[in-house]
Formats: structure tokens, C-alpha cells, sequence
């Protein structure tokens, strides 16, 4: 198998198994990929997803070669591997080491969060064979970085550090080389420590808010959180939410 799942300790964990071409993604991959984020984003034993690579790459992006041979890679519903246009309950976290280029690029700006090693290297050189990155570059880079540097980076197809996207605000954090996936699994770890409930609705609300007019901000919001205070409301106003009003320090 291409591609492998592991759910351990709330955390779901995928990781792209090609190291041979650096994980690039065929037709086969790509649906694979597809599964395994639907599985995890149904488990009810997963809170958090981490999707990585193995040998030390995270994602080159599509294979060429299958490409050539007319093999598809995108769902018209969830986008490239099943991942571009998805719209997950649960966070998404891109544990990126070596490289995510082109449509391995697209994968990690889909994600809610990126932990990359200090060496790793980032982005979308389609325009140097002649095609454009439509899985998602286009449209997200300007979203998650200022509009002038997605455009440089778009239209000289060079590669940047993580280093120069974290300092972008792009990269959450970056760790040594190595290090990516226990450090991506460490934030994961954190999160699902989290109420499942309040995670879901946060990432919906900060995810759909972007493109709300300000003066829906808050009655949109407020739709959306109703549920999760209703449950707090009533889990505060249980008798074992509201204990025996001794307390144990200042």
C-alpha cells in the first residue's frame, strides 16, 4: 500500500508511502489518500489528523509519468487527492520534511497547520513546465501569505525555506530535520487533549468566517456556537459540573 493509517492516542496519522519518486502521487495514491482522510475525519477514536511522507520527503507533487499516461488525481467534490477542496470536521496538521512542491505544496496549504524541518523546502514550480498550480495554489497562497510574495512565488516557480514561511506566518513551527512528524503529533496531541465538540466548531467558525461580511461576524458566529455553550450551560448546571462549591486554592 501507497498509503498508510495509524490512529493512535486521538491522533490519526497518514503518511504518503512512495519515497522512491518522493511520494509523488498517481491515480492509485491518490485515492488512497482520499479514504484515509474520509476514514479518519469518521473515526470517532481520532480527534486530530497528521498527514507526512516517509524517506524523509514529504510530497513532489503528482507523478509525472502517470500524468502522461492520462491517469486523474482530483475528486470535482474533495479536489486533488482528496484533500484540496475537503472540508474536514477534524484539524488537519501537514508534518513536511525535505519538501512539499507543487501539488505537495496544495496538500499542506489545505491544512489547518504546518510543522516543518528547518531544511525543508516549499513550492510551486508548475509554471516552469508551462501549467499553473490549479489544486489550490492559486487561490489559498494570497489567502495565507501576503498577495505580492504569493505572486512572486507563483510566477518564478522557486522554491522557498520553511524558515522564510514561518516568518510569514504560513509555518507553524519548524523543528530539526527529522523531527517534523513527532513534533506535528506533539501539536496534535495538545489539541485533542480538547473537547471534540469545541474543536469541530472553532476550526468551522475560523475556516468559514474569512469570507463573512463584518457585520455578520458574530450573529453568524453566534449560530454556529450555539451548540457547544448549550452543552457547557448544561454540563455547569449538572450537579456533577457544579461540585460542592469547596475550593481547593486562590
Amino acid at each position: 500500500m501507497a498509503v498508510h493509517l495509524e490512529v493512535v492516542a486521538r491522533v490519526a496519522t497518514i503518511t504518503i508511502d512512495r519515497p522512491g519518486i518522493r511520494n509523488a502521487i498517481d491515480q492509485a495514491t491518490a485515492h488512497a489518500i482520499s479514504v484515509s482522510i474520509g476514514n479518519a475525519d469518521a473515526n470517532p477514536a481520532a480527534r486530530v489528523i497528521v498527514i507526512t511522507g516517509t524517506g524523509g520527503y514529504f510530497c513532489a507533487g503528482i507523478d509525472h509519468e502517470a500524468f502522461a499516461r492520462g491517469e486523474l488525481f482530483h475528486s470535482p467534490t474533495n479536489g486533488f487527492a482528496g484533500v484540496t477542496k475537503r472540508v474536514l470536521k477534524k484539524p488537519l496538521i501537514a508534518a513536511v520534511e525535505g519538501g512539499a512542491l507543487d501539488a505537495g505544496f496544495e496538500i499542506a496549504l489545505s491544512c489547518d497547520m504546518i510543522v516543518a524541518a528547518e531544511d525543508a523546502l516549499f513550492g510551486l514550480t508548475e509554471i516552469k513546465r508551462g501549467t499553473v498550480p490549479n489544486a489550490g495554489g492559486l487561490v489559498k497562497l494570497p489567502r495565507q501569505l501576503p498577495p505580492k510574495i504569493a505572486a512572486e512565488l507563483v510566477m518564478t516557480g522557486e522554491t522557498v525555506s520553511s524558515a522564510f514561511l514561518a516568518s510569514l506566518g504560513l509555518v507553524n513551527r519548524t523543528v530539526p530535520r527529522g523531527e517534523a512528524l513527532c513534533a506535528a503529533r506533539e501539536l496534535a496531541t495538545k489539541i485533542a487533549a480538547n473537547d471534540p465538540l469545541s474543536i469541530e466548531i472553532s476550526k468551522r467558525v475560523l475556516n468559514e468566517s474569512q469570507d463573512w461580511l463584518v457585520c455578520e461576524l458574530f450573529d453568524r458566529q453566534s449560530a454556529i456556537t450555539a451548540p457547544v455553550l448549550a452543552s457547557a450551560r448544561e454540563a455547569a448546571s449538572s450537579p456533577a459540573g457544579k461540585g460542592d462549591g469547596t475550593t481547593t486554592g486562590p
